[in-house]
């Protein structure tokens, strides 16, 4: 199922930048919207609390990730409430995810099998942003995060920013009469940020450096590699793709698609506090359009794995704090289920406790290695999970031979 729409998209989407050998050659000078999406970026007086800007919580000395270990960020107007998602990193999948929508790929891959309709692409945990300027308006509005009440409270802060008159200098003296063209233009000056700023898309890893042949794996760290790649083992790279791009792009380590881990329900979320409420992915809460299927249900982006090794927070709902306990999980969730989830009323394991108990069958047990029953030997053991570490660890940006 994978495999299928991935090759379909490979072959068919326009990439919003050029990819290949290219990849390192990022432009020395901004366009003029750019510039100005940098300012608009970091500018925390675009929030509702005057407090939170985009580097808030995408902070660039941090893989443009979340700057601690919280499961979610704080924000709103008073810069008390929780958000209900883990920020994920924008390095990368900006620049390079399929700008396909979950309908088109569902339809063009069954033109190749029946079996193979899922969603592929998109932006955020749950795909449900097509475009790069729709996905940097949500933040904006989001009562948990800036909290703007609408685009006219933005573009009178926009009005008021130092660079307002560079604003008009870009985009029209007049841009402001015009005040969805302003807010239009606003979002796509943050794209142009996020698409030419080289920061975004540095590719100067271990790993990088490694398929250049300009550098060495360590015997761990080919270890760790030999590991992730096995399909029988961690079985990792069916998802996280590692191989070089049949131009020499370097990879992403994301097929753009979606998979239901069962990730236990995180007590950190104050959402969860009420046992009602939980987050199914690309069938809701925040995502509407998929909700008719409730295959969808659970389902979660499979991010990429570039700089993860400097992450404090891992999956959709934050639930773990470091890599090693993430690659635990993975490999262990079927073996030793009681270590992950609690126990209900009746002192048995409720397992693939953050999705309805009707949906919970949504959750990936026929890849590899979910398909090991409790009590049978995981297939990682501690000095793998350490190998597979420092495997990932080769993937972070900045390193210096």
């Amino acid at each position: 199922m994978r495999f299928a729409a991935l090759a379909v998209l490979a072959g068919a989407v326009v990439l919003p930048m050029a990819v290949g050998a290219a990849q390192n050659e990022a432009p020395s000078v901004y366009s003029d919207a750019a510039a100005l999406g940098k300012l608009m970026f970091f500018d925390p007086s675009l929030s509702a609390s005057g407090k939170m800007s985009c580097a808030s919580c995408h902070s660039p000395s941090h893989a443009y990730g979340p700057p601690n270990g919280l499961a979610a960020q704080l924000g709103g107007p008073d810069m008390h409430s929780q958000g209900t998602r883990a920020v994920p990193s924008l390095r990368y999948v900006l620049n390079r995810t399929p700008m396909w929508s979950h309908a088109q790929a569902a339809s063009m891959s069954e033109r190749l099998s029946e079996t193979d309709n899922a969603p592929v692409g998109g932006f955020g945990w749950d795909g449900r942003f097509n475009r790069l300027h729709d996905q940097a308006s949500f933040p904006l509005f989001n009562p948990d995060e800036m909290a703007n009440k609408n685009p006219a409270a933005v573009l009178a802060k926009l009005e008021q920013a130092p660079y307002a008159a560079r604003f008009r200098d870009v985009f029209g003296q007049n841009i402001f009469a015009d005040p969805t063209r302003a807010f239009a233009q606003a979002m796509y000056a943050i794209e142009r940020f996020e698409l030419e700023d080289p920061s975004f898309h540095p590719y100067t890893s271990k790993f990088d450096y490694y398929l250049d042949g300009k550098v060495q794996l360590t015997a761990r760290e080919l270890r760790g590699k030999r590991l992730f790649d096995d399909p029988t083992g961690g079985n990792c790279a069916s998802c996280h793709i590692d191989q070089s791009g049949v131009d020499g792009s370097h990879p992403l380590f994301t097929d753009f698609n979606f998979q239901a881990l069962g990730v236990p329900r995180n007590p950190e979320l104050r959402a969860n506090a009420d046992p009602k409420y939980f987050d199914m992915g690309l069938c809701g809460p925040l995502r509407t359009d998929q909700s008719s299927d409730k295959s969808n249900c659970g389902l979660f982006k499979s991010v990429s794995l570039r700089n993860t090794a400097t992450r404090q927070v891992f999956f959709h709902n934050g639930r773990f704090h470091t890599l090693k306990d993430a690659l635990r999980f993975y490999v262990q969730r079927d073996t030793n289920p009681a270590k992950w989830y609690p126990k209900d009323a009746h002192g048995k394991v409720d397992k693939f406790n953050d999705l309805p108990v009707a949906l919970r069958a949504n959750v990936d047990t026929t890849d590899e290695p979910l398909t090991r029953k409790q009590g049978e030997r995981p297939v990682w053991t501690e000095r793998d999970i350490d190998d597979v570490a420092a495997f990932l660890a080769t993937l972070t940006d900045g390193y210096r031979r």
